[in-house]
């Protein structure tokens, strides 16, 4: 009974005043081990596969439905692999499987490992805004990132982006539709779907950035293909569903 609370048992509602979202572009047989075997990996001209830092601020997450005044506020940071997963339906879904998810507050650790299979840490976090830049790092888990705040021209690609231009780049920058975990020993496919208002993603430059993560998972030869940040988006997911595979 208490493993099927992981499942997402419930909607969920939150407010992202802020996403900041880094996207690697790496040789796909980089990240085919880092996948369940029910997932594929969701590449780019067949070469390239994405892994991805989300850095959010969340605010008033709670049960969908619930008054605000019982939400919490926490920061999230979410390393995720862009996948697709073919239902029974026969339907091609884009989503996300997550590698390894950090808060900042033991509360968020707690209930977010007991209704999820996300895994979560707790971190430190220390963030810096000025009018000229935005700074989020952790000591703890090794990540520090500075991007422009303003800019007044058009911001450019990462020199080594794969993408020739934002168009090709937005489709990488997420979230996306569906977030996929797996039970291997039952072969369960559990799929929860997040609903969004309001998706104006705005590509910003980043100026530094370093993710010990990446070193310990041993992905190598991987680029900075996109930046991307968003704020004030209301946001909510469905209740988990769940298929057997196969």
């Amino acid at each position: 009974m208490f493993s099927k609370l992981k499942d997402h048992p419930f909607a969920v509602e939150a407010h992202f005043k802020s996403s900041l979202v880094f996207t690697f572009a790496v040789p796909k047989e980089q990240l085919q081990n880092k996948i369940p075997e029910c997932l594929n990996l969701d590449t780019f001209q067949d070469k390239y596969a994405f892994v991805a830092v989300a850095m959010v601020q969340t605010q008033d997450l709670r049960p969908k439905g619930f008054p605000r005044f019982m939400g919490n506020d926490f920061f999230l940071i979410g390393y995720r692999v862009f996948v697709r997963y073919k239902n029974k339906a026969g339907k091609n879904l884009r989503g996300l499987y997550i590698l390894k998810s950090e808060t900042d507050t033991k509360k968020m650790e707690y209930m977010g490992n007991m209704f999820t299979h996300y895994q979560y840490t707790t971190t430190d976090i220390m963030q810096e805004e000025t009018k000229e830049i935005k700074r989020i790092s952790s000591q703890k888990s090794g990540f520090s990132v500075t991007v422009k705040s303003k800019n007044e021209v058009e911001v450019p690609l990462p020199k080594d982006s794969p993408f020739k231009d934002f168009k090709e780049a937005r489709r990488f920058a997420g979230p996306l539709p569906f977030t996929f975990t797996y039970n291997k020993e039952d072969k369960e496919v559990l799929i929860i779907e997040g609903v969004r208002q309001n998706w104006k993603p705005k590509p910003v430059e980043a100026t530094a950035y370093t993710f010990k993560f990446l070193e310990d998972q041993q992905i190598e030869n991987a680029v900075l293909a996109n930046v991307f940040e968003i704020k004030d988006i209301p946001y909510y997911w469905k209740k988990g569903k769940i298929e057997v595979w196969k």
